[in-house]
């Protein structure tokens, strides 16, 4: 058999048999790529100014970063055995993948289809307040009152075209919005320290007495959702050169960096109130809250920047999440989960063009579907925010708190069959203790989600859209049984990405 020097390509160790257009072409990001493409996705300001202010004044809970503290010791004891795992598997389904080569096949089919869903839900939800925040921006600015969804379907339909072309690019604009959006947000702590409230540098908010009360297991639902974004990593190894040292690498830089910035500046905010006024302030003033502070410490030219910051950030995240589905998509077209046209990319950038076209399309058609239901005047906030906003993002965040608990118990039991349980003693360990609270964080979400959504406890709310997650849950895992009976060689390849190419290859000589 003979075949051309691109089919056969390496690139350390990952196969493009079968040619580019079934695989991610290689050493698209470095170190720095990576790590831009994977913190846009937590999109900062938006966290700062959107959901900080929400835990205090829902949850009530001064404490919240105390709460940033600890969900990052659990998040890098996740880390440990997630970041072992990649240097094993490379594969652009990530958490299936990972899920699968520890806990078979069938449950591999699950997570990945739970996956789909999740980040979709996240990646969409963004759009409301996306087209929301717009909205005001031209009502403020320009004294012209538009419709959010006319933002949001413009911005979707931009978020697609960018998802067709290469990740570089992509890379550099995340990159540029997310390095701007963080010197700000630091301008605002050092201000806040500098010009603290009346209160004084107050170090009440690391008090663990202020994490007492029925509300803390939901502030840590809201608080985790902050988070996401360093968890898609391995989502992007089979374009680099050297994916078992970069992805380990930016995860940890990741959950480091996102932990400390999300505690300090959660302080500040409590700082420049005042411990004991946070709660007010963010019942009052919501998502104003930042802005308010910045305008009586940095003026209102700063404070401008900040709102069109706010937009652009919430664009980077909705690109980040885009290129992860699009990612996902073409992992599970590759392996028969979804048609073979997913599993193919685009022939002049290398990206996963059907599944960006795809995640487009769902993107358009919630929107639009929202939209048709907002029978509410132009600048009400119901539809876009209530709804789209929150009912997505927390969908998306219980879906990827359970993957993240999932694919810790398939470390413990990867590690357990090679015959490695000695030598990877330490780290299963603390896969088994990070899976054991993220399953108490998914049982809280799962409990709370009325609280969540803003729902009452009776409202049928509370368990339909958790019921999304666990929905795809038991179709994936029917597609799994069907596979494992109808097909079992492709259920034996599910998860192992570019290495079933390996064994086409070795099969047709």
């Amino acid at each position: 058999m003979t075949t051309d020097s691109s089919s056969t390509k390496r690139t350390d160790g990952i196969s493009t048999f079968k040619g580019q257009e079934r695989a991610l072409r290689a050493d698209r990001l470095g170190t720095g790529g990576l790590l831009l493409s994977v913190l846009a996705a937590t999109a900062p300001l938006m966290v700062v100014a959107g959901v900080m202010p929400t835990t205090f004044a829902v949850m009530g809970i001064v404490g919240q970063p105390l709460l940033f503290v600890l969900l990052g010791v659990i998040l890098v004891l996740f880390g440990i055995g997630y970041a072992e795992m990649s240097r094993h598997v490379h594969n652009a389904g990530a958490f299936y993948a990972y899920i699968s080569r520890g806990l078979g096949g069938t449950a591999g089919a699950s997570a990945a289809l739970v996956a789909l869903v999740a980040y979709n839900a996240l990646q969409v939800g963004i759009y409301g307040i996306f087209g929301f925040e717009v909205s005001g921006l031209f009502a403020t600015y320009a004294d012209l009152e538009i419709a959010w969804w006319i933002p949001a379907l413009v911005a979707a339909l931009a978020v697609g075209a960018l998802g067709w072309l290469k990740i570089d690019v992509n890379a550099k604009v995340l990159g540029v919005l997310l390095v701007i959006e963080v010197v700000l947000v630091v301008i605002f702590d050092i201000a806040a320290v500098a010009d603290p409230g009346k209160e004084g540098l107050s170090l009440h908010a690391f008090n663990p007495d202020t994490l007492t009360g029925a509300g803390v297991g939901t502030a840590l639902c809201f608080c985790i959702a902050a988070f996401l974004g360093f968890e898609q990593a391995p989502v992007y190894a089979e374009e680099t050169s050297r994916p078992h040292v970069l992805v380990p690498r930016v995860m940890f830089l990741a959950v480091g960096g996102v932990a400390v910035f999300l505690a300090v500046s959660s302080w500040a905010l409590t700082v420049a109130t005042g411990p004991s006024a946070i709660v007010g302030e963010s019942q009052k003033q919501s998502a104003g809250l930042l802005f308010n502070l910045t305008e009586s410490r940095l003026g209102g030219t700063f404070t401008d920047v900040l709102h069109i910051l706010f937009v652009t950030g919430m664009f980077a995240a909705m690109l980040s999440f885009h290129n992860v589905v699009a990612r996902y998509a073409f992992a599970m077209g590759r392996e028969g989960l979804l048609p073979a046209a997913f599993g193919r990319t685009t022939d002049t950038s290398g990206a996963p063009g059907t599944g960006s076209l795809l995640q487009t399309a769902v993107s358009v058609v919630i929107v639009a579907a929202f939209a048709f239901a907002d029978d509410k005047p132009t600048g009400d906030p119901t539809e876009p925010v209530l709804h789209l906003f929150t009912w997505g993002g927390n969908i998306g965040a219980l879906g990827v708190i359970l993957l993240m608990a999932a694919a810790s118990f398939s470390v413990v039991v990867f590690f357990v069959r090679r015959g490695a349980a000695g030598t990877q003693a330490w780290r299963l360990a603390t896969s088994a203790v990070a899976g054991i609270a993220l399953l108490v964080i998914a049982s809280y979400t799962v409990k709370d989600f009325d609280v969540l959504v803003g729902a009452g406890p009776d409202s049928s709310l509370s368990w339909l859209l958790p019921g999304i997650i666990g929905l795809a849950l038991i179709v994936g895992l029917a597609q799994g049984l069907f596979l494992r009976a109808r097909s079992p060689e492709a259920h034996a390849r599910i998860g192992l990405g570019n290495e079933a190419f390996q064994l086409d290859k070795a099969a047709s000589s």
